[in-house]
């Protein structure tokens, strides 16, 4: 890889994977999202040695023509910017649809009149719905059980579609659950920890009983380069994936154990999900990856929580969390 552009920079996963590919030596192109307060997400917490290596450019995904001139120059793509917490794909599918669907679009169409050599097309776990078996791989059926995860599928398909039929040498990347430091409390993992770490007692939960596939986000960025590195790769969707599972119920016991022993689960209804749209089990398949690819995860999940719960009891990163409410 020379120059890769990463859009979806500013958030969780892709402001680790900026950092990473800097630290690897490559040049960034970093796309986020345009907002009047110049606000660069998660970047603007990254150190000066990092960000002096990285050009930032700001716009929005569902533009096709600032696309098209923000992916000149680079090499390589890697495609993150969506929008992807689910309880809000309930109230606002369409959003979802413009962003998820018509940027990968954009993306994939701009890459291709850019002759880049290589494309990430950044999917979910989420597409595979309640495991029909397990771990999951690859073939596993897709199930659009929330508006969310039906736009990822649409979006994993046009990039399939862009591979057959105008050979753009695209890779579908699949992560499956990610968490780590700077994540947002959309997901579980910060919920519970910057509810416990803020002197909560009452530690409000959905449904306790779904089981998940953990990854650390810095093997998950690993995971990226390692994927992009491999000519194999070219054309296949790829699993990211431990292949082990927790309830989230025995997830919140141990950070309860670990963090504030005097807190006791609440049930809050409204952080369940409709009954036919709750994923029920996800643990994934890792063959894949670990054939075609160098990588391996260097965290266990002991390891992985004990950063996390690091940073979040940092005053300054925990600040930024309104535990009292729910963030959907």
């Amino acid at each position: 890889m020379t120059k890769v552009l990463v859009t979806g920079a500013e958030g969780f996963i892709g402001s680790h994977l900026v950092e990473r590919l800097v630290e690897e030596g490559h040049q960034v192109k970093a796309f986020v999202l345009y907002n009047s307060f110049n606000s660069w997400g998660w970047l603007d917490s990254l150190s000066t040695q990092i960000m002096e290596h990285v050009e930032v450019v700001t716009g929005d995904i569902r533009d096709a023509h600032s696309i098209m001139n923000i992916v000149q120059g680079c090499d390589t793509v890697m495609h993150l910017a969506a929008l992807i917490a689910i309880p809000y794909s309930y109230t606002s599918p369409q959003t979802y649809i413009d962003t998820n669907i018509h940027g990968t679009l954009n993306v994939l169409q701009a890459a291709r009149e850019a002759n880049c050599s290589r494309v990430l097309v950044t999917s979910t776990s989420e597409v595979y719905g309640t495991a029909l078996y397990v771990p999951i791989d690859e073939k596993h059926p897709r199930q659009g059980q929330s508006p969310y995860s039906a736009t990822k599928i649409g979006a994993d398909a046009l990039a399939d579609s862009f591979y057959r039929s105008f050979e753009l040498p695209v890779t579908i990347v699949r992560p499956f659950n990610t968490f780590g430091p700077r994540q947002s409390a959309r997901a579980v993992i910060p919920t519970i920890i910057s509810q416990l770490s803020s002197g909560l007692t009452e530690l409000k939960l959905g449904n306790l009983s779904p089981t998940r596939d953990f990854n650390y986000v810095k093997d998950v960025a690993s995971a990226f380069l390692s994927i992009a590195k491999s000519a194999q790769t070219v054309g296949e969707e790829i699993n990211i994936a431990t292949q082990n599972e927790i309830s989230i119920g025995d997830l919140a016991n141990e950070l309860i154990r670990q963090i504030n022993p005097t807190a006791a689960i609440v049930d809050d209804e409204q952080r369940h999900r409709p009954e036919n749209s709750e994923v029920e089990r996800l643990l994934g398949s890792n063959e894949k990856i670990l054939q075609l690819t160098d990588w391996r995860p260097k965290f266990t999940f002991s390891e992985g929580i004990q950063e996390t719960i690091t940073w979040f009891r940092h005053p300054e990163n925990l600040k930024r969390y309104k535990t009292n409410l729910y963030n959907i």
